[in-house]
C-alpha cells in the first residue's frame, strides 16, 4: 500500500487493473484500525471490573488494587500526545507496531504468576495502547477517501469508548470462571492479534512528513498530567489532606502555564498550542472536558449502584459479572448512536450534533435522578448515555479535523483524547467526593440522596456542554476555517 489514499484516482489502463486492489485494501485497513481501536480500549478498562479480585489473589488493600486502573491512565495520557507527534511524522507505522509490541509485553506481565508490582508495570504497559487512538485517525485520514475517512474516523471515536462495555462483562466472567489471570489472559490474546493486525495491514505514512518529539515539554507535560490523574485518581485526598490536594493542584497548573510556553518556543512543539487556540479546537476541546466529566459520572454512578447491596436500603447488590451486564446497553446503543452521527452529519453541522447529543447525556442523568427503583430503568439511563456518547464521540472528531491539516491529525486529536482522560477521570472524582460527602458518620454507603445529588451536578456539566456546542455551532462557516 502506498503513501496515497485509498481509492484515489489512477490513470489509464493502470488504474483500472488496480482499482479493485485497492478497493480490496480499504476493506482490509477499515476493520483493521477498527479492531486495533477497540482493543487498546477494552484492555486498558480491564483494570475496572478485576480490582476486587485483584485485592483478594494478591492480598493487598482495595486502594492498591485501584491502581491496576489508575496507572493505566496515567501511562495513556501521558503517552498519546508523544505518539500523536511521532504519528505525524514519517514512521507512524513502525511507531504503531513498537507501541503493540510494548502492549503485548505488559498483556504477558499481567498474565505470569509474578508479584503486585510487575501487574502495575504490566498493566502500565497496557494502557500506553491509548494513545494509538489517534493513530489510527490520521490513518483514516491518509488513506482513504475523504467521504469514507470522515465515517471511519467517527467509528474509530465510538470503538474507543464502547470498548469499555465490551471488556467489562467478559473480563467479570472469566473472573468467576478462571480467576484473574484467566481475565488478564484476554488481554494478552487479543492484543496479539492487534500486533498482527497492524504488522498486516498498517500502511506507512505519506511521503514529506517530518516530526522530532520535544522531550523538554514531553517531560513537563507529563509531570502535570500525572500530578492532574493522581488528585483525580485518590479523591480521599481532598477530604483528609486538603492542603497537600491543592498544593498539588497548584504545581500542576504551573507545570501546565511552563509547557505552554515551551511548546510556544520550540520549532518542533509536541503539541501545535496555536492551532489548539483555534476557537473551534478550543470549543471542541472544553466540550470534550467538561462533557466527559458529565459522561464518566454517570457511568460510574449506574454501575456503583447496581452493586450496592440491598442492606443500604436501596441497590441491587449485583454480582461483578451481572453489573457488567448492565453495560452492554451502553455499548450497543452507543455503537448506534456513532453508526447514525455520519448519516445525520450530512444535514447537521457537528457542533449541534455535541450540543443535541449532550442534552441526550443530560436525559440520561434525568432518569437516574427519577427513577431508579428497579433494575430496568438503570437498563434504560444506561442505553441512554450510550446512545449520547456514540453521538458525541462521532462528532467529536469533525469539528477538530475541519480546521485541522491532515499531516496534524494524529496531533490533534491526541491532545482531544488527553483532554477526554482528565475529563472523565474528574468525572469519576467528582463522583467518589459527592458520594462519600453523603456517607453518614459510621456507615458503609452513601444516602440515597447522594445519587440524586450526583446527578443534578451531571446535568449542570452536559447543560454547559450544550452552550459550548451551541456557541461552536453559532460560528459562520467563513470562521470556522484555519
Amino acid at each position: 500500500m502506498t503513501g496515497q489514499p485509498v481509492g484515489g484516482e489512477a490513470v489509464g489502463g493502470e488504474a483500472a487493473k488496480a482499482f479493485p486492489a485497492v478497493r480490496c485494501e480499504a476493506r482490509l485497513l477499515v476493520p483493521a484500525l477498527t479492531f486495533i481501536a477497540l482493543t487498546v480500549a477494552a484492555v486498558a478498562s480491564l483494570g475496572t471490573p478485576l480490582i476486587t479480585s485483584v485485592a483478594t489473589s494478591f492480598h493487598v488493600s482495595l486502594d492498591s488494587a485501584q491502581w491496576t486502573l489508575t496507572v493505566a491512565l496515567l501511562s495513556g495520557a501521558v503517552a498519546t500526545p508523544v505518539l500523536g507527534r511521532l504519528g505525524a511524522g514519517p514512521h507512524r507505522r513502525a511507531t504503531i507496531l513498537v507501541t503493540l509490541a510494548v502492549v503485548v509485553a505488559g498483556s504477558a506481565l499481567t498474565v505470569l504468576p509474578l508479584p503486585f508490582a510487575w501487574l502495575l508495570a504490566g498493566r502500565a504497559a497496557q494502557g500506553v495502547g491509548l494513545g494509538l487512538t489517534a493513530l489510527m485517525m490520521g490513518v483514516a485520514r491518509d488513506h482513504l477517501p475523504e467521504e469514507r475517512s470522515a465515517a471511519v474516523i467517527a467509528l474509530i471515536s465510538v470503538v474507543s469508548i464502547i470498548g469499555a462495555g465490551v471488556g467489562y462483562p467478559l473480563a467479570a466472567l472469566l473472573v468467576e470462571l478462571g480467576g484473574v489471570r484467566a481475565a488478564y489472559g484476554l488481554g494478552l490474546v487479543v492484543t496479539a492479534a492487534a500486533l498482527l493486525t497492524a504488522w498486516r495491514s498498517i500502511p506507512e505514512a505519506p511521503e514529506g512528513r517530518s516530526a522530532r518529539v520535544n522531550v523538554k515539554g514531553a517531560v513537563v507535560l507529563a509531570a502535570s498530567l500525572v500530578l492532574v490523574l493522581f488528585l483525580a485518581g485518590e479523591p480521599s485526598l481532598w477530604s483528609r489532606h486538603l492542603a497537600v490536594a491543592v498544593g498539588f493542584a497548584v504545581v500542576a497548573a504551573v507545570l501546565l502555564c511552563v509547557w505552554v510556553v515551551i511548546e510556544l518556543r520550540s520549532t518542533t512543539p509536541l503539541v501545535d498550542v496555536r492551532a489548539v487556540r483555534h476557537p473551534a479546537v478550543a470549543g471542541a476541546n472544553l466540550a470534550m472536558f467538561v462533557g466527559g466529566i458529565g459522561m464518566y459520572l454517570l457511568l460510574t454512578l449506574i454501575t456503583r449502584y447496581a452493586q450496592t447491596p440491598h442492606g443500604a436500603g436501596y441497590g441491587f447488590g449485583l454480582t461483578t459479572f451481572v453489573a457488567g451486564l448492565v453495560l452492554i446497553p451502553f455499548s450497543v446503543l452507543g455503537f448506534v448512536g456513532g453508526k447514525l452521527t455520519p448519516r445525520v452529519r450530512t444535514r447537521i453541522v457537528d457542533p449541534l450534533l455535541l450540543a443535541g447529543s449532550a442534552v441526550v447525556v443530560g436525559g440520561g442523568f434525568a432518569l437516574f435522578a427519577a427513577a431508579r427503583s428497579d433494575l430496568a430503568e438503570l437498563f434504560v439511563a444506561m442505553g441512554v448515555l450510550g446512545f449520547g456518547v456514540g453521538g458525541f464521540s462521532a462528532a467529536m472528531p469533525g469539528v477538530i479535523l475541519a480546521v485541522t491539516p491532515k499531516s496534524e491529525t494524529s496531533s490533534a486529536m491526541s491532545f482531544n483524547y488527553v483532554v477526554r482522560s482528565v475529563g472523565y477521570s474528574l468525572g469519576s472524582a467528582v463522583g467518589g467526593l459527592i458520594l462519600a460527602a453523603g456517607t453518614g458518620p459510621g456507615h458503609l454507603f452513601p444516602d440515597d440522596s447522594a445519587y440524586t445529588t450526583a446527578a443534578l451536578v451531571g446535568i449542570g456539566a452536559m447543560a454547559i456542554t450544550t452552550l459550548t456546542s451551541l456557541a461552536l455551532a453559532r460560528r459562520r462557516p467563513s470562521e470556522a476555517n484555519p
